[in-house]
Formats: C-alpha cells, sequence, structure tokens
C-alpha cells in the first residue's frame, strides 16, 4: 500500500517517493511515449526487459498514487491504463530526465532523437501533453488544426534509424500516432 503522506514537506522527496525507483519512470515512459497501454505489450515491448511481478507492482502503485488509471474489466478482459493529468504532468519531468541523459550519460543516437526534439522545442512538449490529454482524457487538443506531436516525433525517430528497422523494444515501428518510446 502506498504511503499517504511522504516522509517529510520536501517537494523533492514528495516526488522522488512515487517517482523514484527503477521502473516506474520507465513504465509511464512507454505509456506517454509508445503509447502501450495494457500490461502484455507494457511488458513484452520494454526495452529494458522488465519482470511481470516488478511490472504488475509498479502499475499498481500508479494507479494508488494517481498517476494511471485502469479500466474496470470483467474477468478475461484486457485492462486498458491510461494517465491521470498527474500522468501527464510526468511528460516535462521526463523531457529534463531526457536532457540530463544525453548530456552525462551514453546514449544512442536513435534512442535520443526524440528528447532531443523535445529539449529544443517548448511548444512541442506543450502539443504532445495537449495530445496526451485527448486520448487519455478525452479532453479536444487545443490546436485541433496542427499535426500530430506525436506523428512529428515519429517522423523524427524513423529518420534518425532509417535502414535499421527497429523501434525501440524491438521489432517494426507500431501503427499508432502515438507509438513513440524513449524520449
Amino acid at each position: 500500500m502506498a504511503r499517504e503522506q511522504p516522509r517529510s514537506g520536501c517537494a523533492i522527496n514528495a516526488a522522488v517517493e512515487v517517482l523514484g525507483d527503477a521502473w516506474s519512470l520507465i513504465v509511464l515512459r512507454d505509456i506517454v511515449f509508445g503509447g502501450r497501454r495494457h500490461f502484455r505489450e507494457l511488458l513484452t515491448r520494454s526495452e529494458e526487459g522488465i519482470a511481470s511481478n516488478i511490472l504488475a507492482n509498479r502499475l499498481r502503485n500508479l494507479v494508488e498514487q494517481g498517476l494511471l488509471s485502469r479500466d474496470h474489466v470483467m474477468r478475461g478482459q484486457r485492462a486498458a491504463y491510461s494517465l491521470t493529468e498527474a500522468g501527464i504532468q510526468t511528460v516535462p519531468v521526463m523531457v529534463a530526465l531526457g536532457t540530463w541523459g544525453m548530456r552525462h550519460r551514453p546514449t544512442s543516437h536513435a534512442l535520443s532523437v526524440r528528447a532531443r526534439i523535445l529539449a529544443e522545442a517548448p511548444e512541442l512538449v506543450d502539443d504532445f501533453i495537449d495530445e496526451l490529454r485527448e486520448v487519455h482524457l478525452g479532453i479536444p487538443r487545443s490546436h485541433p488544426e496542427r499535426p500530430l506531436a506525436s506523428e512529428r516525433l515519429r517522423h523524427a525517430f524513423e529518420s534518425a534509424t532509417e535502414g535499421a528497422g527497429t523501434w525501440c523494444g524491438g521489432g517494426a515501428a507500431p501503427e499508432s500516432a502515438s507509438s513513440n518510446t524513449d524520449v
């Protein structure tokens, strides 16, 4: 069971208690940038190879902490996970972490291209957040005339990996517009 109150009143501590373990941000990344919404997709398409028990625990914790919601389904149906507003608001955090990772850790060009683009284009981050609100919360985008941010990110990734033929998580690129992964 998740702790109701953080250990201290420190804002950084409060965030780290929810997002600071080794897998929570990776699970959120795969939902945000990979468009993965079902347990099996999150398990089998994770570049990092998360174990099923760890994934189940992180999904449960993210739901309890209010970053994800889980569809109520009948036995035998696949539950879909959706981002809440709090989950969507982790996008700037992930962009900042991706930027830090590019500057201070070894990364691949292909898997860093979206982080680079998002770091250089705050308006794209805003459009992407708007798009996530539409997909996960049903709130229409404020600028529907603009191209989808996920499409722009997908095209950048495909250009960076042209000829490589693989998508983060293995295999061919997913079909849906919001199927980007790794910041």
